[in-house]
């Protein structure tokens, strides 16, 4: 026995190999958009897992995929660009950490949801996207905003994701500015998970289990990026935002 799930479910035999399916599956996604791991994890590991146990795998996971795409798309990072986000997000986590006792977190997730489905849905059929032109207290604004969220529901990128898309920037910039500033959501909510207990012998036992798959997945997801246009990237990024507005409303 590795580990008892959320439903009591020991991950030996088939479980195991759907957990390593879906970890391999949550790389490619992540490798090719930068993003959205936990949304297509998250639905398999919440089975088979509590939801801290989910939440610490995908944000240990996310460590180590956010770090490396950071570290393949060196050439367009700019610590300029990204400083004001992460910034903000520093100030933003805590607070929504602490708003979730006196906000519903189910209102939250529905106002997000709505918000992600109209403009993905939007910009779908939207040929052409005027580029905002912004200044530096409005990207630390947006940093905070999206601390904020992910402090709230664990989403570390919808809002950043959205306004790198509505500032114009190329697909390696995005990646470059949004990836920088999940990394360092995930750096702080792993060190709350780790205080608090989450982080068991059990748990690393079965995060090393699934290595293999994430970075063969992260390598296939990222050869897939390398053939993606502008136009294409941006789509990609579009649907995944829908379908984490879906998750979010119907979940």
């Amino acid at each position: 026995m590795l580990v008892e799930g959320a439903r009591g479910k020991n991950m030996d035999g088939p479980i195991l190999a759907l957990f390593v399916l879906s970890t391999f599956v949550g790389g490619i996604v992540s490798g090719l958009a930068g993003f959205a791991m936990g949304l297509v994890v998250s639905g398999v590991w919440l089975h088979i897992l509590t939801p801290g146990q989910t939440a610490a795998l995908i944000v240990g996971y996310g460590l180590l995929v956010q770090s490396y795409s950071i570290w393949k798309l060196r050439h367009a990072l700019s610590l300029r660009k990204v400083a004001p986000f992460v910034g903000g997000g520093v100030i933003g986590v805590p607070i929504g950490a602490a708003l979730l006792s006196h906000i519903s977190p189910v209102l939250v997730r529905d106002g997000v949801g709505v918000l992600l489905i109209a403009y993905s849905g939007y910009f779908l059929l939207r040929p052409h996207v005027h580029n905002i032109q912004a200044p530096l207290p409005a990207d630390i604004g947006i940093g905070f905003v999206n601390g904020v969220l992910g402090g709230m529901t664990g989403l570390a990128g919808p809002i950043i994701t959205i306004w790198c898309q509505l500032r114009g920037f190329r697909r390696d910039e995005q990646r470059a500015i949004f990836q920088p500033v999940i990394l360092a959501a995930f750096a702080l909510t792993a060190v709350s998970l780790t205080v608090n207990g989450t982080v068991t012998k059990d748990l690393v036992r079965i995060y090393l289990y699934g290595l293999p798959a994430l970075g063969a997945g992260l390598w296939v997801g990222l050869k897939l990026y390398g053939h993606l246009n502008e136009h294409t990237f941006r789509r990609v990024v579009l649907v995944l935002l829908m379908l984490s507005g879906l998750v979010l409303l119907f979940g």
